[in-house]
């Protein structure tokens, strides 16, 4: 049996909760879970906002911990290596996407925690092809929020190919946002931070902005226009996203990794006369996660976090539901 901690209905507390898992099948691993991250996205699901929940839920998609054991057709991953699973648990290997290596946009990708049984658990089981091996040098207390939130704010730098030359701005100093300054610092970017919090500009230079700007200061954001090559915003709220993209250079690129809901106000005219463009992007896939997590190590990225153990969950949760984390949290055994 998995012990675990599960929420049986929106918004719900989490309790102790026991499953059994059947037999471990020939591609999969089972991981003891040894830290796990607490993210936004497990509160979502946790509280059915993106309509997709299936109860009980056990969250947790930001997993560390020691291989267990090994389906008899596993062959990249061994017992008593240390790694790492993110939000998906599975993918369907035989789609163009999986083919070509973009196993994060598999329309049959399962995630960690929707229909499958995450990391909130002393133990937790998913594929092979989704779980990574984490290198040695990584501090393992602080790499759960890497699968999630590091990928997320990685991803598009490998994907849009930004080079170091490259003015690029952060919208929101949180939980990803922290994360993408130092990334981007160490790409080797003139880094922008956006914030609205006074206190937190210090920190924003101290985790890698070269400058920052006030996202309230109207003079402020006029000051920047035409100035950055991209701008990623991790924020879930809408802003007046028209005052953001007159601050993209030509042919500059306003990317969404923030999960969010509403609808984007934005007049075309903005875009077609300097060439410019809006995408956004999930978390990576697998092969991506191991450039992260090599990138990560050569260059000392770690999140900050506030740690809780597991029977603190309900705890946990409510902290970060009061918004007010620096940056992530992690449960640690």
């Amino acid at each position: 049996m998995i012990k675990a901690y599960a929420a049986h209905e929106p918004e719900g507390e989490l309790t102790p909760f026991e499953y059994d898992p059947g037999e471990l099948k020939p591609d999969e691993v089972e991981i003891d879970v040894m830290y796990c991250g607490v993210c936004h996205s497990d509160l979502s699901v946790i509280d059915n906002e993106w309509g997709i929940s299936k109860y009980p839920v056990v969250g947790g998609h930001e997993v560390v911990g020691r291989i267990r054991q090994v389906g008899s057709a596993v062959k990249g991953l061994k017992v008593g290596q240390v790694a790492g699973l993110g939000w998906h648990a599975s993918y369907c290997e035989h789609c163009r996407q999986c083919d070509t290596g973009d196993h994060n946009l598999c329309a049959k990708a399962r995630p960690t925690i929707v229909g499958h049984h995450g990391g909130f658990a002393d133990k937790v089981r998913a594929q092979e092809s989704a779980v990574v091996a984490i290198p040695d040098g990584i501090d393992l207390a602080t790499a759960g929020p890497l699968f999630c939130g590091g990928i997320t704010v990685y991803n598009p730098l490998s994907e849009f190919d930004i080079k170091p030359t490259d003015k690029v701005a952060v919208i929101g100093i949180g939980g990803l946002g922290h994360l993408a300054l130092q990334f981007l610092n160490a790409w080797g970017c003139n880094v922008t931070a956006f914030t609205s919090s006074e206190s937190k500009q210090e920190e924003a230079l101290s985790l890698g902005a070269h400058n920052v700007i006030n996202s309230r200061d109207k003079d402020q954001i006029k000051q920047a226009s035409g100035e950055f090559d991209l701008i990623i915003s991790t924020v879930a709220v809408s802003l007046d996203w028209e005052a953001y993209i007159s601050t993209l250079a030509p042919r500059g690129r306003l990317h969404f990794v923030g999960a969010l809901t509403q609808p984007l106000k934005i007049s075309v005219f903005s875009l077609m006369s300097q060439q410019r463009s809006v995408s956004s992007s999930p978390v990576g896939s697998p092969a991506t996660i191991k450039k992260m997590l090599e990138f990560a190590r050569l260059h000392d990225i770690k999140p900050v976090i506030e740690t809780y153990s597991f029977d603190q969950i309900n705890q946990a949760l409510e902290r970060l539901r009061t918004g007010d984390v620096k940056y992530r949290i992690v449960l640690k055994r």
